[in-house]
C-alpha cells in the first residue's frame, strides 16, 4: 500500500482483540495488538497477514484466560456482539468496545468499512484508516476491471464440512459482498444467512448453473476430501467436475473485514484468470 503506516510493536498499542477481523484491521492500520484470542489458529484461518511474534495468546473466545489478560494491563479490549456474555468480566479489566460487522439488515463489507473508520478513530489511526480504505477501493476497482475482461462464468464458493456437506457462500456476507464489488456473478441463488453462507448437502451443487466454476476455500475437511469424492458417481457427474472447472484457494477468513475481502477478491480473480 502506498504510504503504508508505521508499524507499532505489540506492547505499544495496549489493545487486545478478541476478534480476528479486528486484529487484522489493526495490522492494516499499522498497529499491532498486544494480545489476541485463539492466536495458535491464526495461521490456519487467517493465513495472511502474519501475526507478529511478540503478540500474546489469551486463550480462546470460549475460554479467555482472564488471569493472563489482567496481567497485560490492556488499555482497550475489542469485542463483538457474539461475545457479549463476557462483557461484565472484561469491563473490570479494561474498557470494552463492541464492533458489529455480522448482523441482520446489512452487508458485511459495508459494515466493515464503517467499523474500520471507528477502529481507526479509537486507536489514533484515523488517517491510516482513510488511506487503507482508499487503497481498498482502488484495488477493488482494478480487480473489477480484470474480472470484466475475462467474461467469467458464475462462481460458487464453498468450504467442505465433510464428504457430504459444505458451506456455500453468498447473501450479505463478506465473500458475497467482495464478489459483487468486483462484478462476479454468484452461481448460488439460494438463501444465505447474514454470516454469508448456507449449509448444503453436496447433491445440491447439481442445482448450480451448468457453466459454474467451483472455488473451494481451504482448509479442506477431511484433507483428502477431493480424492475421496473422485470415486463418487454423484460428484463426478456434476458439470463443473466434468468440465474441470474447480479451483482450490488458500484459507481466507470468511468472517473477516476489509482486508480479508481484498484478499478473497484477489484470489478469485487470480484463479479465474488461470482457468480462462
Amino acid at each position: 500500500m502506498t504510504g503504508a503506516p508505521t508499524i507499532t510493536r505489540a506492547g505499544d498499542s495496549g489493545v487486545v482483540s478478541l476478534d480476528y477481523g479486528l486484529a487484522s484491521t489493526m495490522l492494516a492500520l499499522g498497529s499491532v495488538p498486544r494480545a489476541i484470542a485463539a492466536l495458535r489458529n491464526w495461521p490456519e484461518w487467517v493465513v495472511e497477514p502474519a501475526m507478529p511474534p511478540d503478540v500474546v495468546e489469551i486463550g480462546t473466545t470460549s475460554e479467555i484466560n482472564l488471569e493472563v489478560l489482567t496481567s497485560l494491563r490492556p488499555s482497550l479490549i475489542l469485542s463483538t456482539p457474539f461475545l457479549a456474555a463476557l462483557d461484565d468480566k472484561l469491563a473490570r479489566i479494561a474498557p470494552v468496545e463492541t464492533f458489529t460487522v455480522y448482523a441482520e439488515n446489512g452487508e458485511a463489507l459495508d459494515r466493515s468499512y464503517a467499523e474500520t473508520r471507528r477502529l481507526g478513530s479509537l486507536i489514533g489511526r484515523q488517517q491510516e484508516a482513510e488511506a487503507f480504505l482508499a487503497h481498498a477501493d482502488a484495488t477493488f476497482d482494478r480487480l473489477r476491471e480484470r474480472a470484466g475482461s475475462l467474461s467469467a462464468p458464475p462462481v460458487a464458493v464453498i468450504n467442505f464440512i465433510d464428504q457430504r456437506h459444505a458451506r456455500i457462500y453468498g447473501g450479505p456476507g463478506l465473500y458475497g459482498g467482495a464478489m459483487r464489488r468486483i462484478g462476479l456473478g454468484n452461481a448460488w441463488k439460494g438463501e444465505a444467512s447474514y454470516w454469508g453462507f448456507q449449509t448444503i448437502g453436496l447433491e445440491q451443487l447439481a442445482e448450480l448453473d451448468e457453466e459454474a466454476h467451483l472455488v473451494v476455500v481451504s482448509p479442506l475437511f477431511p484433507p483428502d476430501v477431493l480424492t475421496r469424492l473422485s470415486e463418487s458417481p454423484l460428484w463426478t457427474s456434476l458439470p463443473f467436475v466434468r468440465r474441470q472447472r474447480i479451483s482450490v484457494v488458500p484459507g481466507v477468513l470468511m468472517f473477516g473485514m476489509v482486508q480479508e475481502a481484498l484478499r478473497f477478491a484477489t484470489l478469485m480473480v487470480d484463479v479465474l484468470e488461470t482457468a480462462a
